[in-house]
């Protein structure tokens, strides 16, 4: 990848406790790509994720924002940076309504203060993109679907005008045509400008909007490359999940 990098994680040797999840992991993010980090459960996927917004311990290695060094950043202060992450879990609060869930958001940043857009403005915006919630505005999310909770959650991450966000398993429990509405929506979202970190077991739907993807196995980088690398010859990701990686 030779394009200007939003994020850079260098050798990065995290996990919890004591115990060491990942060995040795570098990614790089940029903005015009849609970067898909797939592996079997286990591999180390949702480590990264949640080491890169120190949610996880961080024993050794590098984060790097806009050339900004966020490695020890709390996961506030580095939102207050334009990233976002969208956990599988508790990423929406189901007792507050859809309005209630996306004022927080909004107004839990300093972007919200030092830009000229106002509530209504990203309001306005956010259920252009998601108009199912137009109707639902008024409703607390735990009356819901499981598509439009995520929908709500996808807001609240767009509301904030991020310039990355990391997607932990997005489409977990959604039927496939829901699914492949989340996913295409998050492509949308990379399109519009905003660097995109895909977590996905669904690989061979996220590989369609995928422009960049990395192998995980046991917590290590195994693979990586452009996506249709992989779509010409899926038998290559196959081998790297089972540990049997080659050259293509």
């Amino acid at each position: 990848m030779t394009k200007d990098h939003i994020l850079r994680v260098s050798n990065l040797y995290a996990g919890y406790g004591k115990n060491v999840i990942l060995h040795d992991v570098s990614v790089l993010l940029s903005r015009d790509t849609l970067t898909l980090i797939v592996g079997p459960n286990g591999s180390g996927k949702s480590t990264l994720a949640k080491a890169i917004f120190n949610l996880a311990s961080v024993f050794s290695g590098e984060i790097i924002f806009k050339n900004i060094d966020v490695t020890k950043m709390m996961a506030e202060e580095k939102t207050m940076l334009g990233m976002q992450m969208i956990p599988q879990t508790s990423n929406v609060f189901e007792n507050l309504t859809v309005r209630e869930n996306l004022e927080i958001s909004f107004f839990n940043t300093k972007k919200a203060y030092k830009n000229k857009k106002t509530f209504r403005d990203m309001l306005e915006y956010v259920l252009q993109i998601f108009p199912n919630l137009k109707n639902r505005e008024y409703e607390k999310v735990k009356l819901l679907s499981g598509g439009e909770r995520q929908m709500v959650a996808l807001a609240r991450a767009l509301i904030t005008e991020p310039e990355l966000i990391i997607f932990d398993e997005p489409t977990a429990m959604l039927s496939p045509a829901l699914s492949n509405f989340i996913l295409n929506k998050i492509r949308e979202i990379n399109q519009s400008g905003v660097a995109v970190m895909l977590i996905e077991q669904n690989v061979k739907a996220a590989i369609n909007i995928a422009d960049y993807l990395y192998v995980l196995l046991s917590g290590r980088k195994v693979l990586e490359g452009p996506s249709d690398k992989f779509t010409k010859d899926f038998k290559l990701l196959e081998d790297a999940f089972f540990g049997r990686v080659r050259e293509a």
